[in-house]
């Protein structure tokens, strides 16, 4: 059950911060001042802030202003918070990779916004954004060991209670060390798929 929440925690966290970071983005692109601000000062400060102490914030902190939350949804937008931020800047990066010639050419041809991001700007700008998205995947199944400091049953805080109910401790973290490293062969095998596919629609 520790290893179906893990996962579960993990594909909704990450999702969620692929939608967020995509939409922080494209309010960047705006180049509207007071959003262009807004979204960097987003970045810098989900960035700047250890995981850890947004979990604890998100858990502890809030509930003293009346804001509560049980352990899997801290879990969640505390994760999903921090790793948009990254996501952001992934897109960034992808949008920055298609050539700003093929935009003008396809605006003067008298395609529109949406019609340049979906057939010039989103494919080519999928290839740079896919392979480390999904490097961010693996990487949000490790960071969501740290859920478990807020009380939330995942893979590590299951493999600590049967430790701490028999004191098997090489067992019980054994078999979560397994876990995870079946988890994230996974993960990767995925990823060279969606490269490969991404790479033959080009």
């Amino acid at each position: 059950m520790g290893a179906v929440r893990t996962i579960v925690l993990t594909l909704i966290s990450q999702c969620l911060a692929v939608i967020l970071g995509l939409i922080l983005e494209l309010l960047r692109r705006t180049k509207k001042p007071i959003t262009v601000k807004f979204v960097n000062f987003y970045i810098w400060l989900f960035r700047g802030i250890p995981v850890l102490v947004q979990l604890i914030f998100v858990y502890t902190a809030l509930p003293q202003v009346g804001i509560k939350f049980d352990n899997f949804t801290s879990a969640l937008i505390a994760l999903t918070l921090n790793e948009a931020a990254y996501m952001a800047e992934i897109i960034r990066s992808g949008f920055d990779s298609v050539d700003g010639g093929q935009q003008k050419a396809a605006k003067m041809l008298g395609l529109s916004k949406t019609e340049i991001m979906k057939k010039i700007t989103l494919p080519q700008a999928l290839q740079v954004i896919v392979p480390p998205t999904a490097n961010q995947f693996n990487g949000m199944l490790k960071t969501s060991a740290l859920a478990s400091v807020v009380g939330y049953s995942d893979l590590l805080l299951t493999a600590q209670q049967i430790a701490s109910a028999n004191f098997e401790y090489m067992s019980a973290l054994t078999a979560a060390v397994i876990y995870y490293l079946i988890f994230t062969t996974i993960f990767t095998y995925v990823q060279k798929k969606a490269e490969q596919k991404f790479n033959y629609l080009q």
